[in-house]
C-alpha cells in the first residue's frame, strides 16, 4: 500500500509554512515559522476527513495533557492550540529536529546515552502518572531529540486518565511496544503496561530492534504477538551490556505484570544502580514534588546552594512544583537532593518555571540547610539533603550440599531501597529480600559483600562473609 500524501498546510496568522515535517494516520505535521516571538515551531493538523466529534475530542484532551505537563524537562513543550481556517484543529509545538527512532536502528547508542535516555523518559511518564495520565504509546520513535541533545517524550494522542481505563476502549497500539494484556485486550493500559513499554524502549535503543523482532524473520503481527504473549525476552546481543541490565529489562518485560517493577520510579532507580555499578554520572530523577518543597544541592565542592523550584498550577487548580527530587519523595519517603535541571536553553529556564536562587555565603559546609522564607505567595520549606544508606553489618553464610545460601538482617531498608549482592566480586541482580542462594559445582570457598542501594547510589558494602563448601571441584 502506498503512502498517502500529506494535507495542504492550513493558512496559520502569525506563522509562516516551511515544510511538511510527516505524516501520521490522524493528522500531518508542518514545521513553520513563527513570526512573533521568531521561532521554528512544529505545527501539528488533524486531517480534514477524520474531524468528527470524536476526533474533535481526543484532539483537544491531547492539547490539554501537554500543556498541563509540558513544563517538564522531558516532555515535549505545546504552545497552543486552535482551529484552523479550514475547520481543522492544530497544536503548536516545541520543534525537535530528530527522533530517536532515526538513530538507534542506524547507530549503536552508547549504553550511558540509553541509560540517561532511559532515566529522563521514565521521570517524563512517572510525572504523567502523578497527574493521573497514561501515555499508552511508549516508544523510540515518540522520544524526539531537542537542538540541544535532550530527548523529550511526545504524541500524548491516545493518553487516558488512570482509573478510567477499560478494556474495551479503541486505541492505536504499538505492537512491538505494547505489554501481552494490552494486545489481548485484557487492560488497554495501566501503570504496569506503560512499565513494560520503558523495558521495551531502553531495549530497543540497546538492541537496535524491537525486544521480540527477529532479524530476517517474521514479523508481521500475528508472529509479533505471539512471541510477546510469551514474554521470554532474547539477549540485546551486545557484549558490552551487562547482565544486570539484561536481567532489569527482562524484569520489566515480565509476561505477569505483578513481576515488573511496580512504577516507573523503580525502574528509574534499577536503571541509576546500572549507572552506578558502570561507573557513570548519575542521570537525576525529574519528577514532580509535593507542595512547599524545594530542592537542595548537595556537592562535594558547594555544600550551601539551594535550587528553588517555581509553582506550577495544574488540572483542577491543584499547585505542584515540578524538578528532579529523590525517587524517595514519590514513596513517601524522605528524599535525597538532587539538582535542578532544566532545559538546556539560554530561554527555557524562565519558560519552565526554575530559578535558581543565589549562592549562600556561609563559610561552613552544610549537608542540609533549612530556610524558611516569607514572600507574599507562601512559605517556603526546604527538603532535607541527604539520607543515610544503612549499612548491612551480619552477613552469614549456610551449606546444603552444593547449595550455599547468605542470609542477613534488615538494617533499615526504606521504600525503593533495593540490596546488591556481590558473589566473589560479581555483583547479581538488584534484590529485596534479605538471603541469596546459589548453586556451587565448580568451587571449594564462595564468598559474598552486600551493599544497599539507595535512590540509585551504592552505599558502604557489608564485610565479606566467606563459606566452604565441601565435596566439589
Amino acid at each position: 500500500m502506498s503512502r498517502r500524501l500529506p494535507s495542504t498546510p492550513p493558512n496559520l496568522p502569525g506563522f509562516e509554512f516551511v515544510r511538511v515535517l510527516g505524516s501520521g494516520g490522524f493528522a500531518d505535521v508542518f514545521l513553520y515559522e513563527q513570526n512573533m516571538p521568531r521561532r521554528l515551531v512544529a505545527v501539528k493538523v488533524l486531517l480534514a476527513g477524520v474531524v468528527n466529534d470524536d476526533m474533535r475530542q481526543m484532539f483537544q484532551a491531547e492539547a490539554n495533557l501537554m500543556a498541563q505537563l509540558s513544563s517538564h524537562p522531558s516532555i515535549l513543550t505545546v504552545y497552543q492550540a486552535s482551529v484552523a481556517a479550514d475547520g481543522r484543529p492544530y497544536l503548536v509545538m516545541e520543534y525537535c529536529s530528530a527522533s530517536i527512532g532515526q538513530r538507534y536502528r542506524a547507530t549503536q547508542l552508547p549504553i550511558a546515552e540509553v541509560l540517561s535516555i532511559g532515566v529522563r523518559i521514565a521521570s517524563a511518564v512517572e510525572t504523567a502518572h502523578q497527574q493521573g495520565v497514561l501515555h499508552r504509546d511508549i516508544k523510540p520513535s515518540n522520544i524526539l531529540t531537542t537542538a540541544f541533545g535532550h530527548p523529550v517524550l511526545s504524541d500524548f494522542g491516545i493518553a487516558a486518565t488512570l482509573g478510567q481505563v477499560e478494556s474495551s476502549d479503541t486505541v492505536g497500539l504499538s505492537i512491538p511496544w505494547s505489554a501481552p494484556e494490552v494486545l489481548h485486550d485484557e487492560v488497554s493500559g495501566t501503570v504496569a503496561s506503560e512499565v513494560w513499554s520503558l523495558g521495551a524502549t531502553v531495549y530497543s535503543l540497546l538492541a537496535g530492534r524491537s525486544p521480540f523482532e527477529i532479524t530476517g524473520g517474521d514479523n508481521g503481527t500475528a508472529a509479533l504477538m505471539a512471541r510477546i504473549a510469551k514474554a521470554k525476552v532474547p539477549p540485546t546481543g551486545r557484549d558490552d551490556v551487562p547482565p544486570n541490565l539484561e536481567a532489569l529489562l527482562a524484569r520489566a518485560m515480565s509476561r505477569d505484570p505483578r513481576a515488573r517493577q511496580t512504577s516507573a520510579v523503580e525502574f528509574i532507580r534499577d536503571l541509576q544502580s546500572i549507572e552506578a555499578e558502570l561507573g557513570l554520572a548519575q542521570t537525576p530523577i525529574e519528577v514532580v514534588i509535593d507542595d512547599w518543597a524545594l530542592v537542595t544541592t548537595i556537592d562535594d565542592d558547594e555544600r550551601t546552594r539551594v535550587s528553588r523550584v517555581h509553582p506550577v498550577t495544574v488540572g483542577g487548580g491543584r499547585r505542584r512544583r515540578r524538578g528532579p527530587t529523590a525517587a524517595g519523595a514519590t514513596a513517601g519517603a524522605g528524599a535525597s537532593a538532587t539538582e535542578s535541571r532544566s532545559r538546556e536553553t539560554s530561554s527555557s529556564s524562565t519558560a519552565r518555571g526554575v530559578r535558581r536562587v543565589p549562592h549562600l555565603a556561609w563559610g561552613v559546609s552544610l549537608v542540609a540547610v533549612l530556610l524558611l522564607a516569607l514572600s507574599g505567595a507562601g512559605v517556603w520549606a526546604v527538603v532535607q539533603g541527604t539520607r543515610s544508606t544503612p549499612v548491612v553489618s551480619n552477613v552469614q553464610g549456610t551449606v546444603v550440599g552444593t547449595v550455599v545460601t547468605f542470609t542477613w538482617s534488615d538494617p533499615g531498608l526504606q521504600a525503593g531501597d533495593v540490596y546488591i549482592v556481590s558473589i566473589d566480586g560479581v555483583p547479581s541482580p538488584v534484590q529485596r529480600e534479605g538471603n541469596f542462594t546459589l548453586e556451587v559445582a565448580d568451587r571449594d570457598r564462595v564468598c559474598a559483600t552486600v551493599v544497599v542501594s539507595r535512590d540509585g547510589r551504592p552505599g558502604q558494602p557489608s564485610i565479606e562473609r566467606c563459606v566452604d563448601v565441601v565435596g566439589t571441584g
